[in-house]
């Protein structure tokens, strides 16, 4: 399991952070899920606000260009787009790449034109928040728990690497033991299941206040410009109107992190 947790950022003395630059694309807002939490505001009467195939493209060329490791594929529900199979497999013959998803569509057609992009650079991250239904449907929505575990075994049986992506709540926080006993049991290690707190973002009215200076950033695009971070694509994370180019957005809050350092902020939390 692994958590959030603090890491430095530049000081006066030490001059701006080595980052490894991560580049996360919100490839729609519209979801088959209406979770309570949501920092997005997805659900299934949201407006789709689609990213577009030529605009993943020109960001993972450019992302690429400037060296950045790592690019993730979010929503919404991903799975809803006809051409989120072409997205991710343009970028992960480029980049390494990681789609999350609730699973739970990954049966029939869908998965099979997933299967046939499958690469060892393609990582498929399922949000699960329990080791049992009670704990995770209390957010998510009754039978939400079976579909996703089922969608789960269904990336494992053809070959996927599946990670687990969990958001502690109060109905899952005493028993989050379970959940990692029960990753283990479908042999997903320790390193492949990330944890994070409630954000006070989007749907949620709980959890912690998170800002641009109390995040390590990682580059976050939709089709309103780029932002700081993808827990959050409000209007106070925004760095940028513009998506292109992408490198103008990069530049800004590299120059952004120079001035906390200045100003004494050097810690700041950094989610998996």
């Amino acid at each position: 399991m692994v958590t959030p947790q603090e890491v430095s950022v530049a000081t006066p003395d030490n001059g701006p952070p080595a980052l490894e630059w991560k580049l996360w694309i919100y490839t729609n807002y519209d979801c088959n899920l209406r979770c309570r939490y949501c920092v997005a505001r997805s659900s299934p009467n949201v407006p789709r606000r689609a990213i577009g195939l030529a605009n993943v493209q020109r960001l993972i060329g450019e992302a690429v260009d400037m060296g950045f490791v790592h690019a993730f594929f979010t929503g919404g529900e991903p799975f809803l787009l006809a051409d989120i199979y072409e997205m991710l497999a343009f970028s992960s013959s480029r980049i390494l790449t990681t789609v999350l998803t609730n699973a739970m569509l990954l049966h029939g057609a869908r998965l099979e034109k997933l299967i046939a992009i499958a690469n060892d650079n393609l990582i498929v991250q399922v949000s699960l928040d329990g080791g049992c239904p009670e704990d995770h449907d209390a957010y998510r929505g009754a039978g939400s728990w079976a579909r996703a575990v089922d969608g789960i075994r269904a990336l494992q049986a053809n070959g996927f690497r599946v990670r687990l992506g969990t958001t502690e709540t109060p109905a899952n926080s005493a028993n989050l033991q379970r959940l990692c006993e029960f990753h283990r049991s479908l042999g997903i290690p320790d390193e492949d299941h990330f944890v994070r707190p409630l954000a006070k973002r989007g749907y949620s009215t709980e959890g912690l206040e998170l800002a641009m200076n109390n995040l390590v950033p990682e580059v976050t695009v939709n089709l309103d410009g780029v932002y700081w971070h993808p827990l959050s694509t409000d209007v106070d994370m925004q760095v940028g109107k513009r998506l292109f180019p992408l490198a103008d957005s990069v530049d800004r809050i590299s120059l952004q992190l120079d001035e906390l350092a200045r100003t004494g902020t050097t810690k700041l939390m950094e989610f998996k």
